[in-house]
């Protein structure tokens, strides 16, 4: 990354961070939701989650952590794409656009600042989740800790707060009403989460099995289960790591790659 760029991309991202440490409510509520989705729903389902195929697989509770770690990027992926619509409301968008920096940098460095918060976000509840296991609330729960498995858990955390990030803002930066993009984000981005296996365990056949498959989130939470997970037996019916990793990848590029090129076509009148 040239030195024009690098500028204004940290810039734009060190405004995220700043944005999201003095919006406490937003913090508070991007947090602590997901937390007590986990806690609740992994005590509430412990007694009748039985894994197929696996003797003696995991509580609902260690099933379901990786996907709330994804609900947390989800989260944080909303509200930075709810920041370009905040901007161009306030008159900062438009001030950015005549800058004299590559259009390039104002969709990297969105896109980096809400990618941080998510993977900060999304490590924090993983330390908070050891925590709560710790102490007995969660008592069911085991994970991977090595040194890998951490690389592997920010590496995911990362490919899918940068491609949910792009994904948002694609749909931000032609909306100008934060109500119509809620509505349309509750209908595109919660059913992706649900149906990649976060929540519950894609069919063995039917219809839902193809919807789960072309779903481009279900690599991203496949890839964390991989890592996180302690018995290597539980997730074997996963798709493979290198497809993981392949389709995430691919996902994030197309999202930023249309991000750009609707960001160079933009007027700066509008």
């Amino acid at each position: 990354m040239t030195n024009g760029m690098l500028l204004p991309v940290w810039s734009l991202t060190l405004r995220e961070l700043v944005r999201f440490v003095r919006q406490r409510s937003r913090a508070i509520g991007a947090f602590l939701q997901p937390v007590i989705f986990w806690v609740l729903f992994g005590t509430g389902f412990s007694e009748s989650f039985r894994m197929q195929g696996v003797e003696g697989g995991p509580s609902y509770a260690e099933f379901f952590l990786p996907g709330i770690a994804a609900m947390i990027v989800m989260f944080a992926a909303i509200f930075s794409a709810i920041s370009v619509i905040q901007d161009r409301n306030e008159g900062f968008l438009q001030g950015v656009l005549v800058a004299p920096v590559p259009r390039t940098a104002i969709v990297f460095g969105k896109l980096c600042g809400g990618t941080l918060l998510a993977v900060l976000q999304g490590l924090l509840f993983l330390g908070l989740a050891a925590a709560l296991h710790l102490a007995g609330l969660v008592p069911d729960v085991r994970w991977n800790l090595s040194f890998g498995s951490v690389v592997g858990t920010i590496a995911f955390l990362g490919l899918m707060g940068f491609a949910l990030c792009g994904l948002g803002y694609m749909f931000a930066w032609r909306l100008d009403s934060i109500q119509g993009f809620h509505a349309i984000m509750s209908v595109l981005l919660f059913p992706m989460w649900l149906l990649s296996g976060a929540f519950f365990e894609a069919p063995q056949s039917g219809w839902l099995k193809w919807v789960i498959a072309a779903n481009p989130l279900t690599y991203g939470v496949a890839g964390l289960k991989r890592v996180m997970a302690s018995d290597a037996a539980a997730v074997a019916h996963l798709p493979s790591m290198a497809l993981c990793v392949i389709v995430s990848v691919a996902f994030a590029v197309v999202c930023v790659g249309i991000d750009v090129a609707m960001t160079r076509k933009q007027r700066v009148s509008n």
